[in-house]
């Protein structure tokens, strides 16, 4: 993770000067997923954006090393603190470089934790992380650490917990008194306030972040101590007070500037120069109040002119579909590449609840949104550019005169501009999410301009015609290599290559035109220019794999490490028992009962679920039924020239106002049927709960394409004309039709997917799809 520039960068006068920070990551493990999603590669994909942008950006991180979680994780580790700083600032460092994440200065930093009972046993006093007890809120009385109740969310005092006992010698600790410092939050309200309700709105806080922060607020601020008695920390600079060390929250945010000044010696002109910088900060939901409270309240107390911050990204958890979670060195293991690893975490970034993670999800995305949309898409252009003259252009970009006037170009290039503006609106708001969605969905015109053209016929019969789609197609390409740089900064690298355009110092900015030529994608690559070599971009992930996947990564890490010292004796066993017969003292009959299988299948074994023409539908105008309360009449556009009619029984589930234009599955070939004297020519699907009193739409990704027919991984072939009673296709296939655990909807265990991702529900888990 070296400096992204040989020597430090200041703060340009003129300029816009960005300074970017990430939640400092605890030394005391290895950072999994949602660490990662939740700070560094957030803040990483933002500080990209800046760059590429034009903008004069700095990142700073680093590893928070001193407090509890590090004294904890020592006595685990039979090792002293030091050590385990070393060892794991070192595999933090490694997984980052792996991931890409790009700093101008990753350092190392330290900060104690809280501690206010004395165990006698231990004869010292203890840090909140080394009382556990139970929550005293008497709605949970779970287990809980004396920091905070991981069950309920609950900021604990380790005083408050019922039953205390030391974590080390699992005593019971009592209360003794001892002098800390405070920081008189109380004396800085007003001030604090104002700069909160100010900067909340002017920085576009994320919600997560005002509720959080307004939440301490509405109980009112307290002085709030900031030393412990502790000694792996920061000592306190104070004669009374120098058996002491500062308190983790004080000290640690203040370790981004102590950073920088490792960074530069002129540190100031970042930290003390808010009228020419802004400060970004990126966290995940727990660090919040640390961040709008604490440390504005720190640096507001002194007195001087601090650079405040101005916008704070908040994300919430991203869960694991069996527990733990995938450990970044478990990532780079699966030998799937950093680039998909970044995609599927930023498009599942959970921005505004928690998100879950899933194996399937996971397959999904890369196989259908990256193989399958972008990769598709790029290999197509460039694959037919390089085709020897006579078949295609022999490598050479072929010139493109008049495509401002080529009807087809025209109608992209609308479409495309728009969603350029879009994505520069997002990343400007942070929203990175939806910046990741618009520049996909620019790939997704991309694939549909290249149908509609059939520049394969062109080639020969209109010449001119097939220049201007090939260059504009090209411009395109280098297009996406711009804005998915700062997402998938490997992938824009090898896009680049292919092209043969100059892979450091990528720029999209106003000052050099390049988001002028956006209007105008021809223009990006000249005339004459000679490509590289075309190669796939992306592998598929196949179901063997993401099975293997889903057993070896079940589990925390040391419940990995007992299983396979059980598998090695289990294997052991096994090859002692290397030569016995398994059928050994079985009956012939039962042998053959066993081997022969059975007749009886399931229902749908000789249907394939690709009998089913289900689309992606946006349901244009929705009214209640004249002639019955509890049905809607549906104007959906499935794709084809006009919208088709389709009533459906779902007035007392989903409000009117939720089915207007709104993207729906659609079942088109269904026989019409006529209910209450309207013809319905389509079946809208959605989920329902066991007993039925709960129903949801099964809905597409939001960037799905009105009209793209739900695949399912391993079913081909064309759809009936229409599903009639008397083959019974369409009763032995819905038995099968359901959502998952993770609320994805699935024929059997195969997802309904598009192009732009799976299928989902909302809340309904195993819910039954008709």
């Amino acid at each position: 993770m070296a400096s992204s520039s040989p020597s430090p960068k200041l703060p340009i006068p003129g300029r816009r000067n960005i300074l970017i920070t990430s939640a400092l990551p605890y030394v005391n493990n290895v950072p999994h997923l949602g660490n990662i999603i939740g700070c560094v590669l957030s803040a990483d994909v933002f500080a990209r954006y800046c760059r590429l942008r034009g903008y004069n950006a700095i990142y700073i991180c680093g590893t928070d090393e001193y407090g509890t979680a590090t004294e904890t994780k020592a006595l685990e580790e039979k090792c002293t603190p030091k050590e385990i700083c070393d060892k794991y600032h070192k595999i933090h460092d490694e997984v980052y470089k792996w991931f890409d994440i790009k700093f101008d200065k990753f350092g190392r930093t330290s900060s104690p934790e809280q501690t206010e009972l004395y165990c006698d046993t231990c004869q010292k006093f203890l840090a909140d992380r080394l009382v556990e007890g139970i929550c005293p809120n008497k709605t949970c009385n779970a287990p809980a650490r004396g920091d905070q109740c991981e069950i309920c969310s609950t900021m604990l005092n380790p005083t408050e917990l019922i039953e205390p006992k030391c974590k080390v010698c699992k005593n019971t600790p009592r209360i003794r008194d001892t002098d800390h410092l405070f920081l008189e939050l109380p004396q800085l309200n007003d001030k604090l306030v104002n700069y909160i309700n100010e900067t909340s709105v002017t920085g576009m806080w994320s919600q997560n972040a005002i509720q959080a922060t307004n939440a301490w607020l509405k109980e009112g601020l307290k002085p709030r101590c900031i030393t412990r008695d502790l000694k792996w920390g920061v000592p306190v600079p104070h004669e009374k007070y120098k058996d002491k060390v500062f308190y983790v929250w004080f000290d640690a945010p203040i370790g981004y500037v102590s950073i920088t000044a490792a960074y530069t010696p002129d540190w100031e002109q970042w930290w003390k120069n808010p009228d020419n910088v802004e400060l970004f900060q990126f966290m995940g939901k727990d660090n919040v109040p640390f961040h709008t409270i604490m440390f504005p309240s720190t640096l507001l107390g002194t007195g001087e002119k601090w650079t405040m911050m101005k916008t704070i990204s908040v994300t919430e958890y991203l869960n694991y579909e069996a527990g733990i979670g995938v450990f970044g060195n478990d990532a780079k293991d699966t030998n799937i590449p950093p680039e998909v690893w970044r995609y599927y975490l930023l498009m599942n970034r959970p921005e505004v609840s928690d998100t879950l993670f899933t194996w399937a999800d996971l397959q999904a995305k890369l196989n259908s949104e990256l193989l399958n949309n972008l990769g598709n898409f790029i290999n197509r252009v460039l694959s037919f550019v390089a085709k020897p003259a006579g078949n295609g252009y022999d490598s050479v970009v072929p010139d493109a005169s008049n495509a401002d006037s080529h009807p087809l170009t025209k109608t992209l290039v609308e479409k495309t501009s728009k969603l350029v503006e879009q994505y520069l609106d997002a990343m400007e708001k942070v929203k990175l999410k939806q910046g990741l969605k618009c520049a996909m969905a620019i790939s997704g015109e991309g694939n549909a301009y290249l149908q509609e053209s059939q520049f394969w016929k062109l080639y020969k019969e209109d010449p001119a015609s097939c220049a201007i789609v090939m260059k504009t197609s090209v411009g395109l390409v280098y297009l996406l290599a711009c804005l998915l740089e700062p997402f998938m900064p490997s992938f824009s690298n090898e896009v680049l290559r292919q092209l043969n355009m100059p892979t450091e110092d990528l720029s999209f900015s106003e000052e050099k035109g390049e988001t002028a030529k956006a209007k105008s994608p021809w223009d990006f690559i000249p005339a004459g220019h000679k490509i590289g070599k075309p190669a796939p971009l992306f592998k598929e992930l196949k179901d063997d794999e993401v099975d293997a996947h889903r057993e070896k990564y079940a589990g925390s890490q040391a419940e990995r490490s007992s299983k396979a010292a059980a598998d090695a004796e289990a294997n052991k066993v096994a090859k002692q028992l290397k030569g016995s017969k398994l059928s050994d003292g079985v009956p012939k009959k039962e042998q053959k009962k066993q081997s022969g299988g059975s007749k009886s299948k399931t229902a749908a074994a000789d249907v394939s679920i690709a009998k089913l023409d289900i689309r992606v539908g946006l349901i244009k105008k929705v009214e209640k039924h004249p002639d019955a309360d509890s049905l809607y009449v549906e104007e959906i556009d499935v794709g084809e020239e006009a919208p088709r009619t389709v009533v459906s029984g779902l007035v007392k589930f989903i409000p009117l106002e939720e089915m207007q234009n709104r993207k729906v599955c659609v079942l088109c070939n269904l026989k019409p049927v006529a209910m209450r004297g309207i013809k319905s020519h389509a079946m809208v699907l959605a989920a329902s709960n066991e007993d039925h009193t709960k129903v949801e739409l099964v809905e597409p990704p939001e960037s799905a394409a009105v009209g793209e027919r739900v695949s399912f991984a391993g079913f081909s072939g064309e759809p009936e004309a229409s599903l009639s009673g008397k083959s019974k296709t369409w009763e032995k296939l819905a038995a099968d039709l359901h959502s998952n655990g993770e609320l994805v909807a699935c024929y059997k265990d195969v997802p309904f997917t598009t192009s732009a991702g799976v299928c989902k529900v909302k809340t309904i888990v195993n819910g039954e799809i008709r």
